[in-house]
């Protein structure tokens, strides 16, 4: 038995997939479903039931489960420790976020990271929120950077500033003649929304029908781009993270309007798994992201 054997067990068990836990170990299907068969006859019990569709495990199998997982968050602690130990500034740091956080929050946390660190190596994904708590249980990544970040048994999340919604309009819009907007200005008006099932789109229906304001919305999109181009050619206003604009601000093709009230704000936060131990890498990383953060609210 040896840690990828272990590995390509938890992955399978997390995935609820052979098929995907081999891949995210680069393995076809077959050497995965040999590897657990190895597992299971060097540990002389059945771990995973196949009668069931999908499988579920013995109770073995998840006292084995539960114990590896804990092994292998150990296992790669140790290995990135030891390979910090002589140069606290090098290490690798497996970070993930969604498109609209990724791009957009993190952009001045890694410029400031890899100035004062540039010996770490950061690996960075973009993922589908649901699929970053699962990477996180899989230690298939150290870190995610997530809007509305929700904490559970098995994830510990490290808050940050909240990041500040405005109302975005064309530089062509009647509205552009205020210093700031009211919410209950917005009523009738033609809007861009987020997509219905996401939770940034539920926070400001909320708002809106606590105001008893009604929007008419002409657009939907999942993608921070497609909103903000929607808005640039005048389909509608919509109501955006500041700090996803700033270029187009720049470059006057967007307008962004204070609100006075009520004010909307979107929690962000760095999620990991609960008892991961850092390297200090990782203690580096959010050390700058957290001062960082602190120094921008102080200047709001």
């Amino acid at each position: 038995m040896n840690i990828d054997t272990i590995r390509i067990f938890c992955d399978v068990v997390l995935h609820q997939s052979f098929s995907r836990g081999a891949s995210v170990n680069d393995v076809s299907q077959s050497a995965a479903t040999q590897s657990i068969h190895r597992l299971e006859r060097y540990l002389g019990v059945q771990l995973v039931d196949r009668s069931r569709r999908p499988f579920i495990l013995t109770p073995e199998g998840q006292i084995c489960y539960d114990g590896f997982r804990s092994l292998l968050e150990s296992y790669d602690t140790i290995v990135s420790l030891v390979q910090t130990l002589n140069n606290k500034e090098s290490g690798i740091i497996k970070l993930g976020s969604v498109y609209s956080v990724g791009s957009y929050d993190l952009n001045d946390t890694l410029r400031a990271f890899l100035k004062v660190f540039p010996k770490t190596k950061i690996l960075f994904e973009q993922f589908h929120i649901e699929d970053i708590y699962q990477e996180i249980l899989a230690s298939s990544i150290d870190f995610g950077v997530v809007a509305y970040p929700m904490a559970t048994p098995e994830i510990a999340v490290i808050p940050l500033p909240p990041s500040k919604m405005v109302v975005v309009c064309s530089p062509k819009n009647p509205l552009t003649q205020q210093k700031n907007v009211q919410l209950d200005q917005l009523h009738g008006i033609d809007f861009v929304a987020y997509e219905r099932d996401m939770v940034v789109r539920k926070e400001i229906d909320r708002q809106l029908r606590q105001l008893l304001v009604s929007v008419n919305v002409v657009a939907e999109y999942e993608s921070l781009d497609m909103l903000k181009h929607a808005v640039e050619i005048g389909l509608g206003v919509s109501i955006l993270p500041e700090n996803a604009i700033k270029d187009e601000i720049k470059l006057q093709r967007l307008c962004a309007l204070p609100i006075s009230t009520p004010k909307i704000e979107v929690p962000i936060g760095i999620i990991h798994r609960q008892g991961k131990v850092f390297s200090q890498s990782m203690t580096n990383f959010v050390s700058i992201a957290n001062g960082l953060a602190t120094a921008e609210s102080a200047q709001e």
